[in-house]
């Protein structure tokens, strides 16, 4: 098995200097720079003093940072001025202040992101390979845009499709450009590997799927139905879209170590859990003039991974996200079910490309219900209950009689087979329960 070409890539950055060493002279400048440049970061570091940072460990007494600090007053984050500001991402938050997100990239900024996208391709392209990018790429610093000037400069071809809005489209696409490789939304490939199965498609060889967290079992129905390996990538626009990417051993993320720093936190406290253990990831940006960010908490569980990959690579790996904080809903009293856990069972099922859940909330017992949206493969709504109480705490609730399984429906949800929207569970008052 070939070593995950992020490894050579790092350890060529690190011009002579140990990993944490390199991390600590540019956390060190990182902050520097924030605090010269920005009120902001005065404010919110104040009595900080960079040459105070010996150690990797001292980042720890740095506060955190969230969304609804950047929508409070995004500007005031920007450390250089206007003039050099190459893109402006605008994103939609559910924060308290109800404000959007706005993230600022100057050009060298973005040129970090492509450098990263040239290594972590190589993964699963070659000069021969041909890639469909199913992500918004029509303007300037836009994912799609910059995820195709990378693979140009790696001899690659690509076509920025677009998200997926007409699967008949994207499959004419596919065929007429020779396309062997897929990047794309997780559900939007889903759906597409269905339809491509059903019309006899298989020149598909590799798959990247991003933009949200990959279910197991949704991966795993894409490779059956493509009859090709999927590979997830793990980033967010403030990330500068890109975090991690998995190799062909399927054990993890490598990081993008000298970009960002990160780090696994108690979602409680704070506080940095040990290896292994869950938690809410955070970051720190390395190298970025732009809109640096300090120990920003993503609101992601995932957990870092010890000991080697199986590629041969020594440095540390991030797990699969299991989803967000935020969406871990009391179903029951004292019970908490994630988005994750049911997106692990219903994508088992053969057909389902997208779902959505009501919760009817009564004051003596809740109700589930799950609308699907499915494909002629699909085998029965009877298949969706099953699935349901496969799940030990749905089960557990139900025969406690804290919990009813309301009859499926099988409908069509077309928001879910567009764009980019995300699962979420509606919660919902009902006075007869």
């Amino acid at each position: 098995m070939t070593i995950s070409p992020m490894h050579p890539w790092i350890s060529g950055k690190l011009g002579g200097m140990t990993l944490d060493e390199y991390r600590l002279e540019r956390i060190r400048r990182t902050i520097d720079h924030a605090m010269q440049n920005s009120q902001f970061y005065r404010e919110h570091l104040a009595g900080v003093k960079p040459d105070q940072i010996r150690s990797i460990a001292d980042i720890e007494g740095l506060p955190t940072m969230s969304a609804e600090d950047i929508a409070r007053n995004p500007a005031a984050l920007v450390c250089v001025s206007q003039s050099e500001i190459s893109r402006i991402i605008t994103l939609n938050t559910s924060g308290t202040t109800g404000s959007p997100k706005r993230i600022y990239f100057t050009e060298d900024d973005l040129e970090l992101t492509v450098e990263f996208f040239m290594h972590g391709m190589r993964t699963l392209v070659g000069e021969r390979d041909r890639v469909l990018i199913l992500m918004p790429g029509d303007k300037f610093g836009s994912v799609g845009y910059v995820l195709k000037d990378a693979l140009g400069r790696i001899g690659v071809f690509s076509e920025v499709h677009g998200v997926v809005n007409d699967m008949e489209s994207c499959l004419k696409d596919i065929e007429r450009l020779g396309i062997n490789c897929l990047v794309g939304i997780p559900v939007q490939v889903l759906e597409l590997s269905y339809e491509a199965k059903a019309k006899g498609i298989s020149s598909i060889d590799s798959v990247l799927l991003s933009a949200d967290y990959v279910p197991d079992s949704l991966a795993r129905n894409v490779e059956e139905n493509l009859g090709c390996t999927v590979y997830s990538h793990y980033g967010m626009t403030e990330m500068g879209f890109g975090g991690g990417v998995e190799c062909s051993a399927d054990q993890g993320y490598h990081l993008r170590e000298t970009d960002l720093y990160f780090e696994v936190l108690d979602p409680e406290t704070g506080v940095p859990v040990e290896d292994g253990l869950l938690g809410e990831v955070a970051f720190t940006t390395l190298n970025r003039k732009g809109m640096p960010l300090i120990r920003y908490r993503t609101g992601d569980i995932s957990r870092f991974i010890a000991g080697n990959c199986g590629c041969g690579s020594n440095m540390r790996r991030l797990d699969k996200v299991r989803g967000r904080k935020s969406e871990f809903i009391e179903i029951a009293p004292g019970l908490f079910l994630g988005l994750p856990e049911l997106d692990e069972e219903i994508f088992k099922i053969r057909g389902v490309t997208n779902y959505k859940v009501k919760l009817y909330r009564g004051k003596l017992v809740s109700a589930l219900k799950l609308l699907v949206k499915v494909t002629p493969e699909f085998e029965g709504v009877d298949q969706v209950a099953k699935s349901l109480m496969s799940n030990n705490k749905i089960r557990n609730a139900a025969f406690q009689g804290m919990l009813l399984i309301l009859p499926p429906e099988q409908i069509d949800i077309s928001e879910c087979s567009t764009g980019m929207v995300k699962r979420k569970i509606d919660i919902l008052g009902d006075d007869r329960l």
